[in-house]
């Protein structure tokens, strides 16, 4: 090879076998992208109106914390044959949970709520049983005596109505 009048050396590499060029597929047209983004709009609007439409099948009750600590919150109710507490959720300040989330079958559920220092936090009359770490207890009676402790719950009247929502709020002094 000859450059600028001098002669040079090229060095060969192996190189691959080279691959037939592939004609390049036309692109799509405006026509098909249109279709596209339409389609793609309406399994949006489907997905969307599906996961927010309420469903009347799922009833819950919902606890939100209105104060300005963050609360540990356990629940009770009288279920088919027996009463039973469950806990703990714990909810940030001005954030809700949902501690019941099938189709509520008592008109009275039990709250009791307790700050991170174990300050209790509602004035509950209601004496059922809890435990300080996760817990599901059937029955409300002889607390201590089967290793638990009794602690006094709210009684939240829901009025048999399929949703209840329950706002914790600080106490006014």
């Amino acid at each position: 090879m000859i450059i600028d009048g001098k002669t040079s050396t090229v060095m060969q590499h192996p190189t691959r076998p080279s691959l037939p060029v592939q004609p390049r597929e036309a692109s799509l047209s405006f026509k098909t992208w249109l279709l596209i983004a339409l389609r793609l709009r309406a399994a949006a609007l489907f997905t969307g109106a599906f996961f927010c439409a309420p469903n009347a099948a799922i009833a819950n009750f919902q606890v939100c914390n209105q104060t300005l600590d963050v609360t540990n919150v356990a629940i009770g109710l009288y279920r088919v044959d027996a009463w039973e507490t469950s806990g703990w959720w714990t909810i940030g300040p001005n954030q809700c949970a949902n501690v019941i989330e099938e189709t509520l079958t008592s008109r009275y559920i039990y709250v009791y709520a307790r700050d991170v220092f174990n300050n209790t936090m509602l004035p509950g009359t209601v004496p059922l049983c809890l435990d300080p770490d996760e817990f599901r207890i059937r029955g409300r009676e002889d607390c201590v005596q089967r290793g638990h402790i009794s602690a006094p719950f709210v009684e939240v009247d829901t009025r048999r109505s399929e949703r209840w929502t329950f706002f914790m709020q600080a106490p006014v002094n």
